[in-house]
């Protein structure tokens, strides 16, 4: 199937469906999700907003972190949307981080539904620890990732495309690029939105098409 013949998602239908703080509390393992995950400063729930034309669809926060449960916002009754947990920055109990972590490794291991993960990085800072952290698993397990460099508009286009080439080269010196694209994003700009509404149609779309045979 080609780029032209796959259906274009109204993002702007989404609707808040549900939080879960364990994968038991998920919605039904059926039909497609794409999940959105990053560091607690990467602009996650911003890009979300974006991307649905909702400024209060995805909750952000000034307090990086405040995201602790798996959130879920769906486009049809086969498909959705996920915020996962923000890491980096949240100022609380280790023990709550490390159960935050938990439950995140347990879902992108065991959602059979998931087609992609959406990751972000703030342009200015990335590939940190958590960054490659998800990367490696992604690979290992198979999994495609697109790669969100956020706040692009703190940057000017030149210096931009730098970051993205040296992610690039990066990857690949790690091995981590096979499954991997990469993008330039603004939220505030409304940088980059096409882009990333086709890729999310493409792993949205595949499954549509496995379910049906």
């Amino acid at each position: 199937m080609s780029e032209f013949d796959i259906e274009r998602i109204n993002y702007r239908r989404a609707e808040f469906l549900t939080s879960a703080p364990t994968l038991a509390e998920c919605p039904q393992d059926a039909g497609a999700e794409v999940a959105f995950a990053g560091r607690s400063n990467a602009g996650k729930s911003s890009a979300i907003n974006a991307l649905t034309g909702n400024g209060k669809l995805a909750r952000t926060s000034k307090t990086p972190g405040r995201t602790q449960l798996i959130n879920f916002f769906q486009l049809s009754a086969q498909q959705r949307l996920v915020d996962l947990p923000g890491y980096g920055y949240a100022k609380v109990a280790r023990a709550m981080k490390d159960e935050w972590q938990r439950h995140l490794a347990f879902y992108l291991e065991n959602r059979n539904c998931l087609q992609g993960l959406v990751l972000l990085m703030d342009i200015r800072q990335p590939l940190k620890v958590f960054d490659l952290q998800m990367l490696e698993w992604a690979a290992k397990v198979g999994m495609p990732v697109h790669i969100l460099l956020t706040k692009a508009d703190k940057l000017k286009n030149g210096p931009a495309n730098n970051v993205r080439f040296s992610v690039e080269k990066a990857l690949k010196e790690r091995e981590l690029a096979a499954s991997v694209s990469i993008q330039i994003f603004s939220s505030s700009k409304a940088m980059g939105l096409s882009q990333l509404e086709r890729k999310l149609d493409q792993w949205l779309a595949l499954t549509q098409d496995s379910d049906e045979q």
